[in-house]
């Protein structure tokens, strides 16, 4: 059945192309009276001859172009790439205010909504006949949890992200009825004056921002929209069921646990980033405690004009009343002539007495931050923890639900509500990430200075699981400042998060994630350094651990070696206790990214999926409960792609109701800079989990156990192609560092964190994989996102009846239709027409260069081939015509961009003079070309 969204935008599809036409010409107004009519002819003569090589194809008219953009001075450069950066946003505007737009004319017709909706699901929901009692089973079990990360893929400063709202508001109201004279050309002047103002803002960054300023844009999502989006979202869902349940449905869903929260790596992160400190920490946590209690109090202040109630006209519950004759009692000391504010409405008193208890919270908060910890008088007022708070909110909401105020009690509250279920007062759970070596280094340093042992650098893996076993049996005491200064700054950090857990929520940290574990001491080395500030440990109740310690498997390797890793740590009989203490619950967090790069898409994609199911599988046998967290990035080559599809296509049975992943860089612009958006896409993703969540109560369908040895044997020759290229062909890192731009994009100033772990090393396994997968976009080679996959389409179609199993696997096998169909999409963004420019223009051993290039093309050639043949499509992404239209429409605005920047590169390469000025109009060509392609890293 075709999907309603597809055929709304499809047949509506004129009203997106005049919106685009309205918004581009109005930006060419802008660039011909504030850069010239000089600039505007440069520009419009590019647009238009990239637009005919589109067509039509000429060497003689793409020498030209060529050729003028070789004699282009800095300033003209710089002007150009920037009119067609602006073009770029406006058409992500206009695109994004079109879908929403036929959205809500599917909703207002009463049409059949698309797939991921929520009326979708619950319609699924009954056709499968899932009871109430089940759903409610499912929902209780029902844990989504995005995190956000500070990896160096954003480069919107938040100005720019602040002035593309005003746009993307402004934009929406073109298609409000109209309601006065001029309404329409009241609307253009507002979008010109905001398109100017753009014009003449800076979006480069002066520099490198500072761990502080990525914290701060982490937190302009959750003030702009998520605070918004969260409450709507649960809302929407809660009306799909009830249309289905009836109205049970409403409290099972307000007596749930909470369905969505957040995490956050921003402040937490070490691993690699020397910038951040325990004081960092510190004051990240701080900066969330306050965001969320200052939304709390704006709600606050809303209900207290909203719960008018008086007491001559309803009776509130007995409980309602304890609760606020303690509160007058806590607060009498300090209202002092406000003591008898609002005496006969009583739900107002209230309200305004948790108000002040929440300043006063936030007065503690505010002292953290500032150094000064003073709390004066209002130390005996402030709530503690986010379930004294909410306790008041459920109290509040139950009395007037006794008195028939029901609706009352579903509006302005409930809402609230929502909110603290979901953001506590922490905001998002702070993970903590540090490097394994950094950690062992730390032990035995440790270790030797308790007179444990100074030999455990050397020992073997079992005598340092017993080592460190018995130093938690016993416990280990030590004098911090004896520790060299490196060990001294990791069990800082332990010391902070016991500070957090006791003065802001003990859900205030999420995990300890420890990147690169290779063996099971890795995770009990973190074990013992959070016994050292009581996190872990043992007492006359036995062993107990207050951390949840997350091994990090990131390579090829240690993919495959993961479950041995865990089987040895499960069956420790220390380990054993102190996951008891916990719940029996375990987190498992796997890397797309560093597995990407090892091996190739195939071979990351595969081992990931098999990782997964041997994971839970020996959980399962351990009976320890699993969860899941999905280290993927914003592309392609990084395990990006559209959520719900990546969650529906796990494997059956492995997300036990909750799934955890990072969210990275320019995905949270695209995904929570409007509130229209945040509903939607978190709406998709829950739904994606909710589905998948139906193997609870559901069995799940066998997959044919063919597939997965097709599968095996893909990755095993995906890998042998990747590996060959990349490892095995003399020259190639030479041709990466020279064809893309990857050495000028550790020059952005859009990210803390250095570009490699080891600097001057340009060998593969020192780049970052972030880096690594923003210069082959850049290019438009976006190698990593599919290389391999052609020679091993073309193997297995070889054999008998090959091509058609494959065709079968893409129909019926989710895990292998999403891969496909996320490779297609990388595909179509790459150019080898583009590509090949680069080459020419920048390597230069032209030999070498073009032995690589034509392996690249060869196999990118290869790969459209096989892809078409075994999705059965006459062109990419052909099953997706609305996604394939709106990335048609860039790219003849990417190819001037990237032509520019191949000169560019070459200039400034070229330059021997230390104030180089082609730097920056070359870095804003990568900002361009990011913002034209939806993608960085």
């Amino acid at each position: 059945m075709e999907d309603t969204f597809q055929s709304y935008s499809l047949a509506n599809d004129e009203e997106l192309r005049g919106r685009v036409r309205l918004l581009g010409n109005l930006l060419g107004d802008v660039v011909r009276t504030q850069a010239g009519e000089n600039v505007y002819r440069i520009v419009e003569r590019l647009r238009k001859g990239y637009i005919q090589l589109r067509d039509e194809e000429n060497r003689d008219k793409r020498q030209r172009l060529l050729q003028l953009i070789s004699q282009l001075s800095e300033a003209e450069l710089t002007h150009t790439i920037r009119a067609f950066t602006l073009y770029f946003q406006l058409v992500n505007i206009a695109e994004e205010v079109y879908h929403h737009r036929q959205r809500r004319l599917i909703a207002a017709e009463g049409s059949e909504l698309w797939t991921g909706s929520f009326d979708h699901l619950a319609k699924l929901y009954k056709s499968r006949d899932v009871s109430l009692d089940e759903l409610a089973n499912i929902i209780s079990r029902t844990s989504y949890i995005p995190v956000f990360t500070a990896h160096p893929t954003e480069a919107k400063r938040r100005v720019i992200m602040g002035l593309l709202e005003k746009l993307y508001l402004s934009t929406r109201n073109l298609d409000r009825p109209t309601e006065y004279l001029e309404q329409q050309e009241q609307v253009e002047k507002t979008l010109s004056r905001l398109i100017q103002t753009l014009w003449k803002t800076e979006e480069m960054r002066a520099e490198r921002p500072e761990v502080r300023m990525e914290i701060a844009n982490g937190l302009y999502y959750f003030e702009h929209t998520l605070f918004h989006a969260v409450p709507e979202m649960l809302h929407r869902m809660r009306k799909a069921f009830v249309r289905q349940y009836g109205d049970e449905v409403n409290e099972l869903f307000m007596n749930s646990s909470p369905l969505i929260r957040f995490g956050s790596w921003t402040g937490g992160d070490r691993d690699g980033n020397p910038f951040v400190t325990p004081d960092v920490t510190r004051k990240a946590m701080a900066l969330q405690q306050r965001t969320v209690l200052c939304e709390y109090m704006q709600h606050i202040d809303e209900l207290i004009g909203e719960l008018t109630h008086s007491r001559i006209f309803c009776l509130p519950s007995d409980a309602f009343e304890v609760s606020l004759e303690r509160d007058e009692k806590i607060c009498a000391g300090e209202l002092l002539e406000e003591t008898k504010r609002f005496p006969v409405e009583p739900y107002r008193r209230k309200l305004y007495l948790m108000n002040f208890r929440l300043r006063a919270t936030l007065h503690q908060v505010n002292g953290r931050l500032n150094g000064t910890c003073d709390i004066g008088t209002a130390s005996a007022v402030p709530y503690t923890n986010e379930k004294l708070f909410l306790d008041d909110l459920m109290i509040m909401r139950q009395s007037l639900i006794e008195h028939g105020d029901v609706a009352a009690s579903n509006a302005g509250l409930r809402k609230l509500i929502m909110l603290v279920k979901s953001f506590g007062f922490y905001l998002a759970h702070l993970d903590i990430r540090q490097e394994s070596a950094i950690h062992s280094a730390a032990v035995s340093e440790i270790l030797t200075l308790a007179k444990v042992t100074d030999s455990y650098e050397t020992a073997s893996e079992t005598e340092r699981l017993e080592i460190l076993g018995k130093a938690l049996e016993s416990g280990i005491t030590i004098n911090p400042k004896q520790l060299s200064e490196a060990s001294r700054g990791v069990i800082e950090v332990f010391e902070v998060i016991a500070e957090l857990r006791d003065t802001v929520s003990p859900q205030s940290i999420g995990q300890y994630v420890i990147s690169m574990t290779h063996e099971a001491s890795h995770i009990m080395e973190v074990v013992l350094l959070g016994s050292l500030y009581g996190l872990a440990g043992n007492d006359e109740n036995g062993l107990f651990c207050h951390l949840e310690v997350s091994p990090l498997f990131e390579t090829i390797d240690d993919l495959e070696r993961s479950t041995k890793i865990l089987d040895l740590l499960f069956k420790d009989r220390v380990y054993a206790e102190l996951l008891k203490s916990g719940g029996h619950r375990q987190e498992v967090m796997l890397g797309y990214s560093d597995s990407a790069k090892d091996g190739g898409i195939l071979s990351s994609s595969w081992n990931l999926y098999q990782v997964q199911q041997n994971i839970v599988e020996l959980a399962d046998s351990h009976g320890v409960q699993c969860r899941l967290f999905h280290g993927r990035g914003g592309t392609i080559g990084r395990g990006g792609g559209p959520t719900r599809e990546a969650i529906t296509s796990q494997p059956a049975g492995t997300l036990r109701g909750e799934i955890k992943f990072t969210e990275q860089g320019e995905v949270l612009y695209y995904k929570y800079s409007h509130t229209d958006t945040a509903v939607f896409e978190l709406s998709m993703g829950v739904t994606g989990l909710l589905q998948a969540n139906l193997h609870l109560v559901r069995d799940v369908p066998e997959t044919n156990p063919e597939w997965p040895q097709v599968m095996r044997s893909l990755a095993q020759t995906g890998e042998q192609a990747f590996r060959h290229l990349t490892e095995n062909t003399d020259g190639f890192l030479d041709y990466f560092y020279e064809a893309t731009p990857v050495s000028e994009i550790a020059l952005l100033n859009i990210g803390s964190r250095p570009a490699r772990r080891t600097q001057g090393d340009r060998s593969k396994g020192s780049i970052r994989a972030i880096p690594w997968v923003f210069g082959w976009a850049q290019s438009r080679h976006t190698l990593p996102a599919w290389y391999g996959l052609g020679k091993a389409l073309q193997a297995q179609a070889a054999k008998p009846d090959g091509i058609q199993q494959l065709q079968t696997m893409y129909r019926e096998w989710p895990f292998f239709r999403a891969m496909l169909s996320n490779i297609q999409m990388a595909m179509f963004k790459a150019d080898m027409q583009i590509a090949r420019m680069y080459k020419e223009e920048l390597c230069q051993e032209s030999g070498t260069s073009d032995t690589i290039f034509e392996m690249i093309c060869e196999e990118f050639e290869l790969t459209l081939k096989m892809i078409l043949a075994v999705t059965q499509q006459q062109q990419l992404i052909g099953d997706n015509p609305v996604l394939r239209l709106g990335l048609s429409r860039r790219n003849p605005y990417l190819d001037p961009l990237n032509a520019i920047q191949a000169n560019l590169i070459g200039r400034y390469r070229q330059e021997t003079d230390s104030e180089n000025a082609w730097l920056q109009p070359l870095l804003r060509s990568i900002n361009a070309i990011a913002a034209g392609m939806r993608n960085t890293g």
